[in-house]
């Protein structure tokens, strides 16, 4: 392994023992440069190559108090891996093998610098694959500690529902399993749930150097289609009647009119500029006709448009990536200017009144935020287009964002979806989890981190 100090860009040392890297730590942690308080680069980054680098480094982190920065892709989206307090970030980028596939067992096991993409490249031909898709290519344990989802958790569920062990590395550097070494059981009632409590953690009790992964086959069929729609009201209306039929949908994306314009001047493409559902469906090719009927009579019944299809994989590839790349297609509604994504989730029959209110409190406040949703799970984003030069409209975007969180919260939502808390909503998260809750956290996290050394300043 190898550690920076300073600005990666002109390291201050270059260390490749753990004995010169104590004698380089107990310097600097008593020099000028650390002790300046603001929030900043890491001091240190530090590339460890296996668990025991990674545990031996958390124990000198712990023995001279360093605050510890897990970090994968830096895909996050809500400053999660922000040095509030400088120390060192473990940078688990080399820590990049799949490890054990079990084909017959569908489950993997691989390390935290191991992402989506590549896994699913290493399981091409295998006949499986791991279908969380959270748009970027973060790395897989990255994604189990902000319990990320996306487009397919309509069907697959999030993270959550498929990590089935963990590999932790304490803040003092010990190691545990979160379900017992080398154990990876579809189902278990044994004990407390020790796996789900570090899904969604961020990095502030522990570090992630192995997960277990639930896969899934590959449905012998996919077919994608698009459906505009009259209104919000009639697109989530469909929404609701196609789950409720029991129609095993795979994805059920929902684009604002804003976004599905912005999509179309950014991919090249001519959907009717109106509220619009993105739909796959998958499995046998007999199933799949039927699934397409009933969906196609609920649109239609709901006075949706005809269905724009993709079949094959080129048009069904291009149809995604024009989901996909929605960020991008925001940003180019005012070049020259910065995006902000912010997401909260609701119940399902909330979804209409509180994107009718939010459009509303947009225009009222002169704000670009297209609208893109998981409408399946009540989970929407708002991505926010604004000058960041432009003092009164961060202020603005800034207090928009808390608004769409309380609203969320009135209908008995949550402040995220599945961006996790980070920065940029720890008060959200107080208003909703409520008191006892957050010391019940806050036990568990002095119990597990006493010194305050993992990720400090997130979450909590």
């Amino acid at each position: 392994f190898f550690l920076i100090l300073g600005a990666a860009s002109r390291p201050l040392f270059c260390v490749r023992s753990f004995a010169a890297m104590t004698v380089v730590v107990h310097n600097y942690v008593n020099s000028e440069l650390f002790c300046r308080v603001r929030c900043r680069p890491p001091d240190v980054v530090v590339f460890p190559r296996c668990v025991e680098e990674v545990s031996a480094l958390a124990k000198i982190c712990h023995q001279y108090q360093l605050p510890i920065i897990p970090f994968g892709t830096g895909t996050g989206l809500e400053g999660g891996v922000g040095a509030l307090k400088g120390g060192v970030c473990f940078s688990l980028r080399n820590m990049d093998e799949v490890l054990d596939l079990h084909q017959e067992d569908f489950d993997v096991t691989v390390e935290p610098g191991v992402t989506r993409k590549a896994l699913n490249s290493y399981l091409r031909g295998t006949g499986l694959w791991f279908p969380i898709d959270p748009g970027a290519d973060a790395s897989l344990c990255g994604m189990a500690a902000t319990s990320a989802s996306g487009t397919n958790a309509v069907r697959y569920g999030t993270m959550r529902e498929n990590v089935l062990n963990l590999e932790v590395v304490l803040a003092d550097g010990s190691v545990f399993h979160t379900a017992g070494r080398g154990r990876r059981p579809r189902k278990t009632s044994a004990g407390y749930n020790l796996t789900n409590l570090f899904v969604g953690s961020e990095g502030t009790l522990g570090i992630l150097t192995k997960a277990t992964l639930r896969l899934y086959g590959i449905p012998e069929s996919m077919v994608s289609a698009v459906c505009s729609f009259p209104s919000v009201q009639a697109a989530v209306d469909s929404t609701v009647q196609i789950l409720q039929t029991g129609v095993p949908i795979a994805r059920i994306e929902f684009l604002d009119d804003v976004m599905i314009g912005a999509c179309n001047r950014f991919n090249s493409l001519s959907y009717p500029v109106t509220p619009t559902l993105f739909l796959e469906f998958h499995g046998s090719s007999k199933s799949l006709e039927e699934q397409v009927s009933i969906t196609e009579e609920i649109t239609r019944e709901n006075g949706g448009g005809d269905f724009a299809w993709a079949e094959d994989e080129e048009m069904r590839a291009r149809l995604w990536k024009a989901r996909h790349d929605a960020w991008y297609a925001a940003q180019a509604l005012r070049p020259g200017c910065k995006a902000y994504s912010t997401d909260v989730c609701v119940p399902l029959s909330c979804l209409p009144q509180i994107i009718v209110e939010t459009k509303e409190d947009l225009m009222r406040n002169h704000l670009t935020g297209p609208i893109a949703g998981h409408v399946g799970d009540g989970n929407f984003h708002c991505i926010m287009v604004l000058d960041p030069d432009d003092p009164d409209e961060v202020q603005r975007v800034h207090e928009f964002t808390e608004r769409l969180a309380r609203r969320a919260l009135a209908m008995d939502g949550t402040c995220t979806g599945e961006h996790g808390v980070g920065l940029g909503k720890r008060t959200l998260l107080r208003e909703e989890l409520g008191p006892q809750a957050m010391e019940v956290m806050q036990r568990l996290k002095a119990t597990l981190d006493p010194k305050n050394l993992m990720n400090p300043g997130k979450v909590l």
